[in-house]
This record gives C-alpha cells, structure tokens and sequence, in this order.
C-alpha cells in the first residue's frame, strides 16, 4: 500500500515520497471539532496512523495477517444466473462476507488493532450497530491480546443477539446504551465518553469512515483493500467496471469498495459522473430508504432530506430538524440506521463523484431471498440493499456493461429479522418450542 493512499481526501500536495500535508477536510466537510479533552489524544493517533501505517514492518506484518488470519483475498463472483434472468450487464459480487467474522469490517478493525499495539495501548474499545465491527474488534482483540469493551445500543443488541453472543465469546465486553434512540448513533456517544476519560492507556476503534479526523482516512485507507483487489481480479479477466454499487450507512465498505475510482476528481464546478462510455465507472451508494418516506422512518442522507451539520465531532450531512437536533432514524438493517454519513462520501456526493439512491426494507429483504435463491449467496441486510439496487438497475445496462456489487457481509446475523419476515409462523414455533424446553430443562 502506497503512502499515498493514505491521504487521499486530504490536501493532495505531496512533498517527496511523504505523505501531503494534513487540512483533515474533504471540502468543507470533515474536520475535527472536539472538546479539549480529545485534542490531544487525536493528534498522537494522527501522528502514529501517519508514521508508523506506511512503515515497512507495519505493512508486512499488516499484509500476512489479512492473508492468514482475515482469508484475503475474497472471490469476486460472477453471478451468472443473476445475469441470465435479468439481461442487461453483467453483474459481479465482492464476497466480502468471507471474510474472517463474516463481514468488511474485519480489514479495518485488524489495521487499527494493530496500530494500538503499537502505540503501546493497553485497552480498546469500539462502538457496533449491526454488530458485525464489535464481532471484528473483539476477534482482533482476542487474537492480539488486548481487553476489549464494545458499546452497543439496547435496540441493536436485542435484534443482533447472536453478534452479541459471538463478542462475548471472543472475550468482550458488550455494554447495552440505553440513552436515546438505543442505536448505533448512541453507542458512538458513549465510546467517545470512555475515551475521553481514559485516554492515555485507551484506543479507540471506530467502525466507519466518520468521526473526527484522522477517523474517515484512517478507516477508508485500511478498507481501501476491498477497491484494489476488485480492480485486479476484473483486470485479471480482462474487465474494466461500468458501474460499482454498495449499501451506505456511516460508508466504510463503500468508500473502500470505490477507493481505486475517486480521484482525480475535476475540481471546476462542473459535477462528475461516469458513465458507460466513460473511463471512470459510476460510483452508486445505496441508502436506507426504511419504511419510506417521512421523518423517523428511513437514513437517507444524501438521497433524502439531510442537512450540513456538526454531529460527533465532525462536519458531514445529516438527518437533522429545524433546530439542528437529530432526527431519529429506521432500517430493518441495524447498520444503515446511523443519521450521519461519512464526510468524504458527503464531498463526493456533492461534486457528483457518487451517485446516492435508496432500498427500502421489503426491496432488501426481497433481495436477500433473491440472491440465496438464485445464486446461493446469503447477503447481509445491510448489504442486501445494494444488492436490491443491482437488480433494480442491472436490466437498464447494456450486455458490455460490468456491474460489480459489493457484498460487505453475510447474513447469517440476521436471522431473528429475516425469519420473523419471511417464515414467521414457523419461526414464532420454533422459538416458542426452545422456550418450553429451556423451562422444561430449569
């Protein structure tokens, strides 16, 4: 990995073969705006994430691991029955579901571990929605040695149970929030609250590519590996991508997934978009679209009605009211349910680098039964909502066209929703049947 991967986003002039200079903006977006207290533990994990990421040693041990311990790289699938019924492109999925722990999360919770040791932290903690990048750090954190506590809102531990189990058994913590909406937004509250108390022996994990900077670089640059290894397994089979599609909640997976296609972006006023006969692939984030329409029951940022704002400690868009507060949020998937989005995918958004669509929650759960059916492929719910939009707009492409989905995790997570949804009689007797032998058993 390149020094500068690191800091596209950032100010792109470079000195040398250093990294450029730091602005911690992309745009107006971003930025670092924290109480005193973060200030200083900020700027020491900037000057590591700065000095120590590129090193060589860091590198070679942070590339064995992603091969032996994460099982990179993951398969690029060429969903060809998929293909075959609906005409149009092409259609590709990144398997990042087959992952170690089932999910993209993985790639950066290992990159940040590892730069907590490092620095010589002798605790993590980390904040989880879905549940999957709690799963990730506490694995990481078993497997390098470190004492973890994963924040999770009460909502999210309650419709996530078995990601919940899985923590614990990786020797976690897991502590419910119950401040709030009791979702992802609160359990980054909380997080940011233990750091801020413990700071000099504590490192803090974020899920996603938002925060205050160094966050959203740091994040994309360890999830970029998902964007590099689709362009090589696509340049492998002669193919250049018409178009990449991933879901978007907080965007880790898919400002990682887009990585190698961002920049150079024109910076006139002009909006950029590709097209399909254009060098540059269309970029398309799926959002939330929940419910529908109305407040509280969708997260769409950029497809719906969110407004530039300050919200835990950086600048972005977000789903606010009238008096800045914000809105509460809906999504049958506990990881796009975040009324922020990431600042750099706000920036691209804005210039039109990438497009912003939604899926609502009877588009994904469709999708998810889809692509099982038809592919044999288990996405995650969060995932599923690309994967409604692939299907969605693969017919409009032509036959040359390649479409390339990223499938950012499994969904085994899911089946407290999914089998209520799709099988609920037979799901309600089953868990009513565990009941009586659990009592029948005390």
């Amino acid at each position: 990995m390149r020094a500068r991967s690191l800091v596209d986003g950032y100010s792109k002039q470079e000195v040398g073969n250093n990294p450029p200079i730091l602005t911690g903006f992309f745009g107006s977006f971003g930025g670092r705006y924290v109480a005193e207290v973060l200030r200083k533990p900020l700027h020491e994990l900037e000057e590591a994430f700065l000095s120590i990421v590129p090193s060589k040693e860091f590198q070679e041990e942070y590339q064995a691991k992603l091969k032996s311990f994460v099982g990179r790289p993951t398969p690029l699938y060429y969903a060809e029955n998929t293909t075959r019924l609906l005409g149009g492109g092409r259609l590709y999925i990144k398997l990042e579901g087959l992952a170690a722990t089932g999910a993209h999360k993985i790639n950066n919770a290992l990159g940040q571990g590892l730069l907590a040791k490092r620095m010589g932290k002798k605790r993590v903690i980390a904040e989880t929605g879905a549940g999957q990048h709690g799963v990730a750090v506490a694995a990481v954190c078993a497997h390098l040695g470190i004492p973890c506590r994963v924040y999770m809102g009460e909502v999210d531990m309650m419709r996530q149970k078995p990601n919940v189990f899985w923590m614990e058994r990786y020797g976690a913590e897991v502590v419910g929030v119950s401040s709030g909406s009791r979702t992802l937004k609160d359990a980054v509250n909380e997080a940011l609250r233990d750091w801020a108390s413990h700071p000099e022996d504590t490192f803090y994990i974020l899920g996603s590519a938002l925060g205050p900077s160094p966050y959203p670089d740091m994040v994309r640059t360890f999830q970029s590996i998902i964007g590099v290894e689709t362009k090589e397994q696509l340049a492998s089979l002669g193919l250049k991508p018409t178009a990449l599609i991933a879901c978007v909640g907080g965007g880790s997976n898919a400002i990682g997934f887009f990585s190698p296609y961002l920049y150079p972006i024109d910076e006139s006023e002009e909006r950029i978009k590709g097209t399909e006969t254009s060098n540059m692939p269309r970029l398309i984030g799926v959002e939330a679209g929940g419910r529908g329409p109305g407040k509280g029951q969708h997260a769409a940022r950029m497809s719906g009605e969110g407004k530039v704002g300050i919200v835990q400690g950086y600048k972005s868009r977000f789903l606010l009211d009238e008096d800045g507060q914000v809105l509460p949020t809906h999504s049958v998937s506990a990881g796009l349910d975040y009324p922020g989005i990431g600042p750099e995918l706000a920036y691209l958004g804005d210039r039109g680098r990438i497009e912003f669509i939604t899926a609502t929650d009877r588009q994904a759960i469709e999708a998810m039964d889809f692509f099982a059916r038809t592919e044999g492929i288990l996405f995650a719910l969060e995932s599923a909502h690309g994967g409604a939009a692939a299907l969605r707009l693969l017919p409009s492409f032509s036959k040359e066209a390649v479409v390339v989905v990223n499938m950012s995790g499994r969904g085994d997570k899911d089946l407290f929703i999914t089998a209520r949804e799709l099988d609920r009689e037979r799901w309600r007797e089953f868990l009513q049947r565990e009941v009586d032998s659990l009592g029948d058993a005390l």
